[in-house]
């Protein structure tokens, strides 16, 4: 019998179990244990149309991480992504399918609980054997804020693993931040590859090449077409969010040779005064000069 779909899954660290109620849904990764484990290079995709030019076929070497419904692109393309992340409880209702496939292709699964939740009652039992690293946002349960944003951003402005911003005046200030400790949560900046960039730097990896970070709400995402796209909220998000937030990432966290971002999408929406730009030769040359 499965749980009250009004119950969000609760998380006991110290026993690493993911609870339905009463009921035993499944063990989960230690994110201390994963801290720092991984390393080198990572391929992080997202929705934007830009992903159907991209020659992503030639960099099946690399870890690739997918995202809510980038792992449609499995149809076309055989590989086993490293990681798959899913943050939104609503994309999990409208497509659950691709959820699933992320959960039950990718090494790893890193969801919040409200999506496995959603998950576990529309596919009772998926989670069993999936290896589940749970997503908490920073200064957050259950979307609820634990303290106000300002007292809580004034309160780990000497933590080395936080980074976030403080203001007395503008409170969207005070929830732009960048986690390097995922057991102390994550920055969500209303979209989904900064959460990625989150977790790359707490598994250790030192450099992450964005696929299909367009940031355009027009062009849609490219596994969608007509009536059937979900509707997006980049334009209202990308000033007072978004590009605030990668800003920040780029001030205080990217560092040559520690961390490493950087975007392979034509779009110019993301500065390349902030997230430098490659094309897929100068990548090439990149992972030639690494490997070699």
């Amino acid at each position: 019998m499965g749980f009250d779909v009004r119950l969000m899954p609760t998380y006991d660290p110290a026993t690493g179990m993911l609870m339905g109620g009463s009921r035993q849904l499944a063990q989960v990764q230690d994110v201390h244990l994963l801290r720092g484990r991984f390393g080198g290079d990572l391929i992080l995709i997202a929705s934007g149309p830009s992903v159907d030019a991209f020659p992503l076929e030639r960099y099946s070497q690399v870890d690739w991480v997918m995202m809510n419904g980038s792992v449609a692109l499995l149809d076309r393309i055989d590989h086993t992504p490293f990681l798959y992340i899913c943050d939104d409880p609503s994309f999990v209702r409208d497509r659950p399918e691709l959820a699933l496939r992320g959960l039950q292709t990718a090494e790893f699964a890193a969801m919040s609980l409200d999506c496995l939740g959603e998950l576990e009652i529309i596919y009772p039992g998926c989670l069993v054997s999936a290896r589940i690293i749970v997503l908490e946002r920073a200064n957050r349960v259950g979307r609820r804020p634990v303290v106000s944003d300002r007292r809580y951003s004034w309160s780990v402005r000497n933590d080395p693993d936080i980074e976030c911003g403080f203001s007395l005046f503008k409170r969207k200030t005070n929830r732009i931040g960048f986690s390097r400790n995922l057991a102390k949560g994550y920055f969500g900046a209303r979209t989904i590859p900064y959460a990625g960039l989150q977790i790359a730097f707490h598994l250790g990896f030192k450099r992450v090449f964005m696929v299909g970070v367009d940031l355009d709400p027009g062009g849609g995402r490219f596994y969608e077409q007509g009536e059937q796209a979900l509707p997006s909220t980049l334009d209202a998000d990308y000033s007072h969010y978004i590009l605030p937030s990668f800003r920040l990432m780029a001030q205080r966290v990217l560092k040559p040779g520690v961390f490493e971002v950087f975007n392979l999408s034509p779009s110019k929406r993301l500065p390349a005064s902030v997230i430098p730009r490659l094309s897929p030769d100068e990548l090439d040359a990149m992972l030639s000069a690494a490997s070699g």
